[in-house]
């Protein structure tokens, strides 16, 4: 049989050189050990960016919220001199104008996170804006948190996908990812990060594979709300403050369990069914992760992988990228954080529009057989607005099973507006509010039945 060209390709091609394999294998192995490789540290399981993180957010933390409402209020000031200067070197700065020169829904939305710090910060203005409970939880709590991870992430994220450990794993593993999710292979690493350090950085991790070609429209919608799940450690503070984390294992093994399933089904319903096969027009399709018959997943994985580590010409370039990425987002993305993520909040706190919404869920909740059904039905909504309000709703209810369904529910529905909605609404990826909304809800409704059933046989 006549064999292909990419077969002659693979054939012919000469062996690299020992300087090409340590170009693609030293910093792969270093982005395993930051971003997939768990550490206990203190009894909490982390990664080697968690500690980085931790330990800087540690140093500063007093200083955190005055520097990122400096932050917030200079994205403003800047977006209105990018808008209204005749400086022809700030005109021709490409990076200049994509950070700052933005549409005016988009400057409003900064000019309210930057208006909502500054009243937080000094308690100011209406209380329900800076409480403890809205934006004191935003600055104080979220942004800082938020602020020393992305740091982190975006400087070191170019080791997971610049020098071709994607490539690798995704050849490697794409016969299962494909029959399962419908996904390409380097879509296990997004949920490894997720996993094992943060579902944001995940969706960070997905944005940028998108625009780099890597993943068509429906892929990374279907991989950034289905598979940004979270951490280990973020499960272990949810499953501590419900008071459960005495079966922990039995805990997470439910969380990831619900997990999987949803993430089969949800990629094979509207709306995320619905999204074109086409890549991000701007770079068009960059993937190959077609195995050659006469050769192995694993061979052709690291030739794809050399290939890749062999496209990078300069670590200043890439170390640039990365300074670049940590600047866009503190100056476009957290502003957003707090504006939306406040709102979302006083919504949630001082309204009673998701207990109104949850009413539905009563009755559902009762049929599963769920212990104080009326009291946990709010639990199943508020999630939209933050991962952690489901869990300060169900802190107070008594049984034991419905917290435990409390928790593995709030971990299971993904979708949450302070956080990974906001990254997805700025991001590239065509999802709406309303779909995001909608992908909540389904996941909501597959997950329960499934976390109830796991809490009633297995645990209870």
């Amino acid at each position: 049989m006549k064999k292909t060209q990419q077969e002659e390709e693979v054939t012919n091609k000469k062996g690299y050189t020992p300087k090409q394999y340590i170009r693609f294998l030293l910093p792969s192995l270093i982005g395993i050990l930051l971003f997939l490789v768990p550490v206990s540290v203190d009894g909490n399981v982390t990664i080697g960016l968690g500690i980085l993180a931790d330990g800087l957010q540690g140093a500063i933390e007093e200083y955190i919220p005055l520097f990122m409402t400096i932050v917030l209020c200079a994205s403003v000031v800047g977006s209105l001199i990018v808008k209204f200067t005749t400086i022809e070197a700030v005109k021709k700065s490409a990076f200049l104008t994509g950070l700052f020169d933005i549409t005016l829904f988009w400057f409003l939305l900064r000019a309210f996170g930057a208006l909502f710090a500054v009243l937080t910060l000094n308690e100011i203005g209406p209380e329900f804006i800076w409480s403890g409970l809205t934006g004191g939880v935003v600055l104080y709590d979220l942004i800082p948190v938020l602020m020393v991870w992305f740091l982190f992430a975006c400087l070191f994220m170019p080791l997971l996908l610049q020098f071709g450990l994607m490539d690798f794993i995704g050849a490697l593993v794409r016969k299962l990812m494909i029959p399962l999710f419908k996904l390409p292979g380097r879509s296990s690493v997004d949920a490894l990060v997720s996993w094992m350090g943060s579902g944001t950085v995940g969706v960070l991790l997905t944005t940028q594979q998108y625009e780099a070609g890597y993943y068509t429209k429906r892929e990374a919608a279907v991989v950034a709300t289905n598979f940004s799940i979270a951490s280990i450690a973020f499960s272990l503070i949810i499953a501590r403050f419900l008071n459960i984390d005495h079966m922990f294992i039995q805990f997470y093994f439910s969380v990831v369990v619900t997990g999987v399933i949803a993430a089969i089904i949800c990629p094979r319903i509207p709306p995320l069914s619905l999204k074109k096969d086409t890549y991000y027009e701007p770079v068009g399709k960059q993937i190959d992760e077609v195995v050659p018959e006469g050769v192995s997943s694993f061979q052709w994985g690291i030739r794809k992988a050399v290939e890749k580590a062999d496209q990078v010409k300069s670590y200043t370039s890439v170390i640039k990228g990365g300074v670049k990425n940590v600047i866009d987002i503190w100056f476009a993305l957290i502003p957003l954080v707090m504006a939306l993520g406040t709102v979302a909040l006083v919504i949630a706190e001082l309204t009673p529009i998701f207990n109104v919404l949850s009413y539905p869920f009563v009755p559902l909740l009762q049929l599963l057989q769920i212990p104080e059904a009326q009291a946990a039905a709010p639990a199943m909504l508020v999630g939209f607005a933050d991962m952690f309000l489901p869990a300060v709703v169900g802190s107070g209810i008594e049984s034991e099973l419905t917290r435990f369904v409390i928790g593995v529910m709030s971990l299971s529905q993904l979708i949450y507006m302070s956080e990974i909605g906001i990254l997805l609404i700025k991001s590239k990826i065509p999802v709406s509010f309303a779909q995001l909304f909608i992908i909540f809800l389904q996941r909501t409704i597959i997950t329960l039945p499934i976390a109830a059933l796991m809490a009633h046989l297995l645990f209870f």
